[in-house]
């Protein structure tokens, strides 16, 4: 494979990854506020539907895309609300909205499938695009790549390096003592909650607009990113730039892939595309198995050197959810 190639390859793996970092940066802020929206698979489904069929009918991507966020917020609000106000299972909620939205997402995009529509080009960045090596991968992309980029880093200085991101990190951790200190945390948990859904509504048209541009109904191949976005949000340890990487990862197994198939000519092609999902679950399992006792007592049993190796790689992965995660809140 020459380094051309290669860099291709490699500039495509950060634009795929663009609509899962924008799902996973939208439950990351969600659940950091002590809310859990497994709505995120539909929500997907049909913002993706719901920004192409705008798109087509208006000819606006922008419209497309300001579509796609206000039906990631709009589900957002309808998680909220009953989980929030009303005291609802979030779980349960969530779940039901997930196939709802994707029954939606089917039904009513027929009039959509397979039509032509607008996608969003490439737009280098003139100087910075003919340097060596990071020219390729990181200035011929399109907005929404580079927006990915300025989120990831946006959301991690917002999270833990600013006051309202402290307040947002004691919301979801304990709620009482944060509103002891004059936080409104319900309201708090409302406003990124919207916010959230809205970043999860923009991976929609993300697919349908750019990365997969098109509606194709079933055979879209968007069924399951939404999961996938919240398996990372775990692995990535509720931190935008772990789980920007594990975007990465996972968009990176499935270039791999690609690439390895002809030469494993006797391997189904279908274990190759379906190999990046079981993998992913793997990763997932390492994030706090060095909590186990069995892996402790395995570790005990190896040479030192081996063991701190080891243990240092499970404590990089480790991580711990909100303390208050999926719990309502009450004042009284």
């Amino acid at each position: 494979m020459s380094t051309e190639v290669l860099l291709l390859g490699l500039a495509g793996i950060l634009a795929a990854a663009a609509p899962i970092v924008f799902a996973t940066l939208g439950e990351t802020l969600t659940e950091r506020s002590g809310v859990i929206n497994l709505s995120v698979n539909g929500t997907i489904l049909l913002s993706a539907m719901a920004s192409f069929a705008v798109a087509v009918v208006t000819g606006s991507l922008l419209l497309g895309f300001l579509t796609g966020m206000l039906v990631g917020a709009v589900v957002a609000l309808v998680v909220a609300g009953f989980s929030i106000s009303l005291r609802q299972s979030q779980v349960a909620v969530g779940f039901v909205l997930t196939l709802m939205c994707r029954d939606l997402a089917y039904f009513l995009g027929n009039p959509f499938i397979g039509l032509s529509g607008p996608r969003l080009p490439a737009l280098a960045v003139p100087f910075l695009k003919d340097l060596p090596v990071l020219g390729p991968l990181f200035f011929r992309q399109d907005l929404l790549t580079y927006l990915s980029f300025v989120l990831i880093l946006g959301a991690w200085i917002w999270i833990f390096r600013t006051r309202p991101g402290l307040s947002l990190i004691s919301v979801g951790e304990r709620p009482a003592a944060a509103y002891v200190r004059g936080l409104r945390v319900n309201r708090m948990r409302y406003l990124y909650t919207i916010v959230g859904g809205a970043l999860v509504g923009l991976a929609g048209p993300a697919f349908s607009l750019s990365v997969k541009a098109g509606w194709k109904g079933t055979i879209s191949g968007l069924d399951g990113y939404g999961w996938i976005a919240l398996a990372i949000t775990i692995f990535g340890g509720w931190n935008p730039i772990r789980a920007a990487f594990g975007a990465y990862l996972f968009v990176f197994l499935q270039w791999l892939g690609l690439v390895l198939q002809p030469n494993l000519p006797g391997v189904p092609s279908q274990v190759l595309q379906v190999a990046p999902f079981p993998l992913m679950i793997l990763a997932l399992s390492l994030v706090n198995i060095g909590n186990t006792e069995w892996v402790e007592r395995t570790l005990a049993g190896l040479p030192d050197e081996v063991r701190r190796s080891i243990a240092r790689v499970l404590r990089a992965l480790r991580a711990s959810p909100p303390a208050s995660l999926g719990t309502p809140f009450e004042s009284e």
